[in-house]
């Protein structure tokens, strides 16, 4: 039998070598002051999630506190990323960057770790009162927050389903913490309808990722400009399932279903929680794939987000304008039906977005945004305050039985409403209207119009329950109104917790001061966020 020595070859070939050319070019220094906000948000999850191990039971309130202390420490790390200039880690040599912390990502981080912050404060007595597990409430909360502010500054497909899904799947979690029977229903609808969501989502991604050959959102965007002629329906029709999963977060309709139940049967602060930071994390990637990533087909989607704007607002405010003064949690339902017209407002820019072709009516969106979430958190801690069973009629005559909350609430629904006092939601609104108008969607601004009137009615409504008669208790010698009950909530004053007078008072400072000084705010609107 022949070897290999006697056909003259040699006994061993040489191998290939494995390493690439540069290996020192796969290792890069991070940018730890960039990704400082959302890392800083996990560390304190885990140090709540150790630090649950070794506390006895008597103080567990403890765990509250260091949550709220960590998100106070993210939160001043937007401060030199704030002042300085737009930095970027994780970046490839061919091009790109994986996280980039700019005006975009750190406006949206500042609303999802103050949203948080706000949500702490409103969490510290209900996690005592309805008995829910602390460790796991802090842990799940933190980490839906850093998910929450990582989602803005991802720049790849990869890192924006990641950090879509670290914002959401937490928050099942504490929809589910309620042991009433009521958590574990809303958890589940919650959770079914997103994975669904998600699922299209993810299938939109692959068919994009196929047309576009990367992940990167600005890759895309190049890839999708110059791709084959036959690949253009795979990559709408990718483009399409993936905005399905971000709308699914923004509760646009026809994917708001799951909104109403679920913030019914989640502890008040987590409804409050989702009703903002997660809106806020499903707007910011959905303006991230429209306007950078989809660019090449913005006349598509924009005329895809007019329609479900226009059809998101106006479900969400005959819905609410529908709700019942003795229906119990009525309270609560009408502010998640207000906040699926409210995203129905914050979709305005985006659309406008796609019919202009740049990204500067993102501004709008931003701005309202702000203002949406610090006066909507404001107003689940005055529904917080009152306690009850949350029926609209608990609230009647709320001035008589504690002032300053009356006039916060009172406050907090002008600012929805957009009417004087509450100018900040006036100029709120003016910014968005004027974004449509801008890009040529005179329709659109007609019906966001419409909408606002509508939406008068209900706020006004809920305001005038504040300063009316409080209903007269029986036997106190006149009758209660025909076909009324007399309002548990009435029967006589409670004790406000601390950290939910500090919730409510800083909601209440912060709406002051930016109606005030709207330009504190509005200002996003002039400036560049990419």
């Amino acid at each position: 039998m022949a070897t290999a020595h006697d056909l003259g070859q040699p006994l061993m070939t040489p191998l290939t070598p494995l390493a690439v050319a540069d290996p020192g070019g796969l290792i890069q220094s991070v940018d730890w002051v960039a990704v400082a906000p959302p890392l800083i948000a996990a560390l304190a999850a885990l140090a709540v999630l150790v630090t649950d191990l070794f506390l006895p039971p008597a103080r567990k309130r403890l765990l509250g506190l260091l949550s709220a202390a960590g998100l106070l420490a993210a939160l001043a790390t937007l401060i030199p990323l704030a002042v300085g200039d737009t930095r970027s880690t994780f970046c490839f040599k061919s091009g790109g960057c994986s996280y980039t912390a700019d005006h975009f990502a750190l406006a949206f981080q500042l609303l999802a770790l103050g949203g948080a912050l706000l949500t702490v404060l409103l969490s510290l007595h209900t996690v005592e009162d309805e008995k829910l597990p602390g460790g796991e409430y802090w842990f799940l909360l933190l980490s839906s927050a850093c998910g929450a502010a990582l989602l803005p500054a991802a720049r790849d497909l990869a890192t924006l389903v990641i950090a879509l899904e670290v914002a959401t799947l937490p928050a099942f979690a504490l929809v589910a913490l309620r042991r009433d029977g009521r958590g574990a229903e809303s958890a589940l609808k919650f959770f079914l309808s997103s994975v669904t969501a998600t699922a299209v989502m993810l299938l939109g991604v692959s068919f994009v990722y196929a047309a576009a050959g990367t992940i990167q959102l600005q890759g895309i965007a190049d890839g999708l400009a110059h791709a084959p002629a036959q690949l253009k329906p795979l990559a709408e029709a990718g483009a399409v399932l993936t905005l399905v999963g971000f709308a699914f977060k923004t509760a646009a309709v026809p994917f708001h279903f799951w909104v109403p139940d679920t913030y019914v049967g989640a502890p008040l602060p987590v409804a409050g929680y989702l009703s903002v930071v997660g809106k806020a994390a499903g707007l910011s990637g959905l303006a991230l794939v429209t306007t950078v990533a989809f660019r090449p087909y913005g006349h598509t989607w924009g005329l895809v987000l007019a329609v479900l704007a226009a059809l998101t607002m106006t479900v969400g405010n005959a819905a609410a304008l529908r709700q019942r003064t003795d229906t119990p949690h009525g309270a609560v339902r009408l502010l998640a039906w207000s906040s699926v017209g409210q995203a129905g407002y914050l979709l305005v820019p985006l659309a406008a977005a796609g019919y202009a072709g740049s990204a500067e009516p993102l501004g709008a969106t931003v701005a309202y945004a702000l203002i949406y979430g610090l006066v909507n958190l404001g107003a689940f801690g005055a529904v917080a305050l009152v306690g009850g069973s949350g029926r609209l009629d608990g609230f009647r005559g709320l001035a008589g039985r504690n002032r300053w909350a009356a006039f916060a609430l009172a406050f907090f629904l002008l600012c929805l409403a957009g009417l004087p006092p509450g100018v900040v939601g006036l100029f709120g609104k003016v910014v968005v209207f004027r974004a449509a108008v801008d890009a040529g969607l005179g329709w659109l601004a007609v019906v966001m119009a419409v909408n606002v009137v509508v939406a008068l009615a209900y706020y006004l409504k809920w305001t005038a329950l504040l300063f009316a008669p409080a209903e007269t208790e029986p036997g106190s010698g006149s009758e209660p109104a025909s076909g009324s009950a007399p309002a548990p909530e009435a029967a006589g004053p409670r004790r406000v917790p601390a950290s939910l007078t500090a919730a409510l008072g800083l909601a209440a400072c912060g709406a002051v001061v930016l109606s005030v000084a709207p330009q504190l705010v509005l200002q996003v609107v002039s400036g560049s966020l990419f």
